[in-house]
């Protein structure tokens, strides 16, 4: 039972991780001179098709809260590109073994690695004036990526990573 119980709140936690967020942008830029946005041509988000709507919808909520909306004729293009990656083990157990006798010596060590690196998922947003053909705000998250999770699962976390990123934008002075 005990075990049980560990797996849940270990499974808890995970679902938890802190979606961690980036920003960088052109100083100088007026936001509010923009109010309409638009996907770049041919997106390639590197996200399945149902996460890639998954996340889109999350965005749209998060950019209309701001007073913005999609248009064909827009100020700003939003280009999505994602990574999954294992994250290295950095955490290992070290025993060893050593002795020594008439001025002899000698030792043995061995690492055990505690756990398997996590995978984890960067996705990088960036807003494009089409006009001028410059970057002028970016972010990058990055947080746990679970190849388990149910649908359910997936449309939450992807509308907690659109708030934490969308909640830096635009950027204050």
């Amino acid at each position: 039972m005990k075990g049980f119980c560990a797996v849940i709140i270990l499974a808890f936690l995970a679902a938890c991780a802190p979606v961690r967020v980036q920003y960088d942008y052109e100083p100088g830029t007026v936001f509010a001179n923009y109010s309409t946005y638009a996907l770049v041509e041919g997106l390639q988000s590197g996200l399945s098709e149902l996460d890639e709507r998954r996340l889109l919808e999350a965005v749209d909520r998060e950019l209309r809260s701001k007073g913005f909306t999609l248009s064909e004729d827009a100020g700003l293009l939003l280009d999505i590109q994602s990574n999954i990656y294992q994250d290295p083990n950095q955490s290992s157990v070290g025993f060893g073994l050593g002795g020594t006798g008439r001025n002899v010596g000698g030792g043995v060590s061995v690492g055990v690695p505690l756990s398997a690196g996590q995978l984890q998922r960067e996705i990088r947003f960036e807003l494009i004036d089409p006009r001028r053909g410059r970057t002028l705000w970016q972010a990058f998250s990055q947080d746990r990526f679970d190849e388990m999770a149910t649908p359910l699962q997936r449309e939450e976390r992807f509308a907690q990573i659109a708030a934490r990123v969308f909640g830096g934008f635009p950027p204050e002075k």
